[in-house]
C-alpha cells in the first residue's frame, strides 16, 4: 500500500502529541503537517520532547494547511464544530477527537455541554468511532467522531451485558471513573498545579459529567435507554482510567455465564482482554499496565449476596481513550489490519 499523507490540526496538546507519535511510526502514513496557532514556526519536538531525533516537523498555522489524504482534528471541545467548515475540503477522510460530533441527538449538546450545536448538517454525517460497536459503519465512513476517554472505558466494560439483555433496566448503573491528570489536557490550571494535584483523590464531577451522554447513547438497545449514574474522580496519575461500574442483573447468572457473555462479545476483538484471575496482584484490570498501549482490559466480580455485578475496565486515556482509538478507526477505514501501528504492549513495571 502506497503511503497516504496525514495532517493534524491541534497537535500541541497531549492527545495531539500522542497522535503525532503514532502516525510518525505508522508504516502506511506520512505525517506532513501539524498545526498549532500558538506554536507555529517552532519544532514539534520542542513541545513533545519524546520525539527528539524522530521528526524535524515544525508546527504551522491552520490557515497554511494544504490538502492531504487524512485530516485529524485534535482540538478542544466546542472548537471543532467552528473550525470544520473552513477545513472540511482539505481531506476526503476527517477524524475528530473532540466531543463535537459524538452525539447523534443535537439536544444532548444543550443538556450535557450547555450550548447549541452550530453545525447540524455535519453532525449527522459523523460515525461514532468505536470499532467494537461500529466497525461496519467505520469501514464506509468519511467522517469519524472518536469517542471520549471515560465514555470509552465505561462503555466497553458494560456493553456485553447490555447487548445480551441481562441488565435490570429498572435499576441505574452506577459508574465511578478515576482518571489521571493528562485527561485535563496540556493547558495549565490551578487544579493541575503540582501542589494542588500531588497526592490527590478528588471528586471533580460527581454528577452531570458530559461523557454520560455517550454511555447512554451507546448502551441503548431496542429503544431502551439505560439509567446511568456517572461520577468522575481525579487521582495522582498522569495516564490511565479505571471505570468501576455497579449493575444489577435481571436474572440470576453465575460467574461462568457472565464469562461466556464477555468472551462471546470480545472473542474477535484485537484490543479487548478479559482480565479476571483468582490469585495474584493483577487479578483485575489496572490502567498502569496499559500505559502507551491501545488495550482495554475488562474484568468483573459477581456479588454472591445480590444480583449486583461489579465491572472494572481500564484504558490509557491518551491511547484507547483518544489517539490510539482514532488510529484504530483509521486503519479500519483504510482496509488494513487494525493492529497496524498499535502493537506496543505496555510496560511492567513502570
Amino acid at each position: 500500500m502506497e503511503k497516504l499523507t496525514a495532517s493534524i490540526i491541534g497537535g500541541s496538546g497531549y492527545a495531539g502529541g500522542e497522535l503525532v507519535r503514532l502516525l510518525l511510526q505508522h508504516p502506511n502514513i506520512e505525517l506532513t503537517q501539524v498545526t498549532s496557532e500558538r506554536q507555529a514556526g517552532k519544532f514539534v519536538k520542542s513541545t513533545h520532547p519524546n520525539l527528539r531525533e524522530v521528526t524535524n516537523l515544525k508546527f504551522i498555522a491552520s490557515a497554511d494547511l494544504k490538502p492531504s489524504d487524512l485530516l485529524f482534528l485534535a482540538l478542544p471541545h466546542g472548537v471543532s464544530m467552528e473550525k470544520l467548515p473552513a477545513v472540511r475540503d482539505l481531506a476526503p477522510i476527517v477524524i475528530d477527537l473532540s466531543s463535537d460530533f459524538r452525539l447523534s441527538n443535537p439536544g444532548d449538546y444543550v443538556t450535557w455541554y450547555s450550548h447549541e450545536h452550530t453545525d447540524l448538517a455535519a453532525l449527522g454525517k459523523f460515525v461514532y468511532g468505536m470499532p467494537e460497536l461500529h466497525r461496519d459503519e467505520i469501514r464506509e465512513a468519511d467522517w469519524i467522531a472518536s469517542p471520549g476517554c471515560m465514555s470509552t472505558t465505561s462503555i466497553l466494560g458494560l456493553y456485553p451485558l447490555y447487548q445480551a439483555g441481562v441488565v435490570d433496566l429498572t435499576m441505574p448503573a452506577v459508574v465511578e471513573a478515576k482518571t489521571g491528570s493528562s485527561g485535563s489536557g496540556g493547558s495549565p490550571s490551578l487544579a493541575s498545579h503540582h501542589s494542588e494535584r500531588s497526592g490527590v483523590i478528588r471528586s471533580f464531577k460527581p454528577t452531570g459529567h458530559r461523557h454520560t451522554a455517550e454511555v447512554i447513547q451507546e448502551l441503548t438497545f431496542n429503544g431502551n435507554a439505560p439509567q446511568i449514574s456517572f461520577s468522575a474522580t481525579s487521582i495522582e496519575a498522569v495516564r490511565g482510567i479505571l471505570a468501576t461500574s455497579h449493575v444489577f442483573l435481571n436474572e440470576d447468572l453465575d460467574d461462568k455465564a457472565l464469562r461466556k457473555i464477555y468472551r462471546e462479545a470480545y472473542k474477535d476483538e484485537p484490543f479487548m482482554r478479559l482480565v479476571k484471575e483468582n490469585v495474584g496482584v493483577h487479578r483485575y484490570p489496572e490502567p498502569k499496565l496499559l500505559s502507551g498501549s491501545n488495550w482495554c482490559d475488562v474484568g468483573f466480580e459477581r456479588d454472591p449476596h445480590s444480583r449486583r455485578v461489579v465491572v472494572m475496565a481500564a484504558t490509557d486515556n491518551l491511547m484507547k481513550g483518544a489517539a490510539g482509538q482514532a488510529v484504530q478507526a483509521m486503519n479500519i477505514r483504510l482496509g488494513i489490519s487494525e493492529r497496524t501501528g498499535l502493537e506496543f504492549p505496555g510496560l511492567h513495571p513502570i
